[in-house]
């Protein structure tokens, strides 16, 4: 499968919300999951720090990260909501969105990526560890992880 990954654009919105429930009914295993709420990602098409990079195959985004410039303590870019769509797993895309991530961040200069992983998603935390991340502190039912740039 051919995909290409670009920055999103307020017209991919509804799709990035599709599969933000997505994620979260795979993760807690139920159906009955809240999405954002309205207005929530509105942030992200607003040209500032935060953005959202999408993967399209065939004309249709398959997957999203949202990404979140901190400089407070220090510079960071927090990689907060993450989802591939189910047929479209293990085959690269969630690695190619993560490197995007990396770039930006060594564009901006930002020294470090940070981002949490609930315990129980094992798939992803194969992925961040791949990718360069290690686990960072245990905060319950989830793990911070980070990586340095």
């Amino acid at each position: 499968m051919e995909y290409t990954v670009r920055k999103a654009v307020p017209s991919d919105k509804a799709r990035v919300e599709a599969l933000f429930m997505e994620m979260l009914q795979a993760i807690y295993n139920r159906k009955d999951v809240e999405g954002y709420r309205e207005g929530d990602i509105d942030r992200f098409f607003a040209g500032a720090g935060d953005w959202i990079c999408v993967a399209e195959a065939e004309g249709r985004v398959e997957a999203f990260l949202s990404i979140e410039e901190h400089h407070e303590p220090a510079d960071y870019i927090y990689l907060d909501d993450f989802s591939v769509s189910t047929p479209c797993r293990g085959r690269g895309i969630g690695m190619a969105l993560l490197k995007a991530a990396e770039q930006y961040a060594r564009d901006r200069g930002i020294p470090q990526m940070v981002l949490h992983v609930e315990k129980s998603n094992l798939r992803a935390r194969r992925l961040y560890k791949r990718s360069g991340f290690t686990d960072d502190k245990d905060e319950g039912g989830r793990i911070r992880m980070k990586k340095l740039v």
